[in-house]
């Protein structure tokens, strides 16, 4: 296994409200030297939950995505606050963007976008015996929230709205997760 590369030096190249970017300086075990960019890791992390009505039907949103000028289907997350654990967020954020809260939340994984030049993870949260509570976000405006079967993950991967790769691996991994009683 190759040992990581020794960072000489970090630079700050842009920053903006919610991104930054910094220069790493590397040098490599067989002494190459290369400068890599990633997004620099912020605050206290994020979290993905995955919410179960019954066994086989997962609590999908339909929200707007900056990145792609489009509504996608995904599950709803959010950062964690200051002071909160991982599961004190789903809950929360749970309550904000699907108007439920969970009794019981349980941490699965956590999932990296392109760990190749982001700082960035999620944790995967799993919530289930779910119970009625709103709570007001900072939402712009209402979320849709849409019921899916999870015996039915390839009708929702053929929709042209949902592409998030991290709401896909999450999907198969919560039905093997429930198909297989873990």
């Amino acid at each position: 296994m190759s040992r990581k590369p020794e960072i000489l030096n970090k630079t700050l190249v842009a920053e903006s409200r919610l991104f930054a970017i910094e220069a790493l300086e590397l040098r490599f075990s067989n002494g190459e030297e290369r400068i890599f960019e990633r997004f620099r890791h912020r605050g206290q992390g994020a979290v993905m939950i995955a919410p179960l009505l019954d066994d086989d039907t997962i609590l999908l949103i339909r929200e707007y995505a900056a990145g792609l000028n489009s509504y996608e289907l995904t599950l709803p997350k959010g950062l964690i606050d200051p002071g909160e654990t991982e599961t004190e967020a789903g809950n929360r954020e749970l309550m904000e963007e699907v108007g439920y809260g969970a009794n019981s939340i349980s941490i699965i994984t956590s999932l990296a976008t392109a760990p190749g030049y982001m700082g960035h993870r999620v944790t995967l949260l799993l919530a289930q015996d779910l119970y009625e509570q709103r709570l007001s976000g900072d939402e712009p405006e209402e979320i849709e929230v849409v019921p899916w079967s999870l015996s039915d993950l390839p009708g929702l991967f053929a929709r042209d709205d949902i592409s998030d790769a991290r709401t896909i691996a999450a999907l198969y991994i919560i039905r093997e997760m429930v198909y297989n009683g873990k």
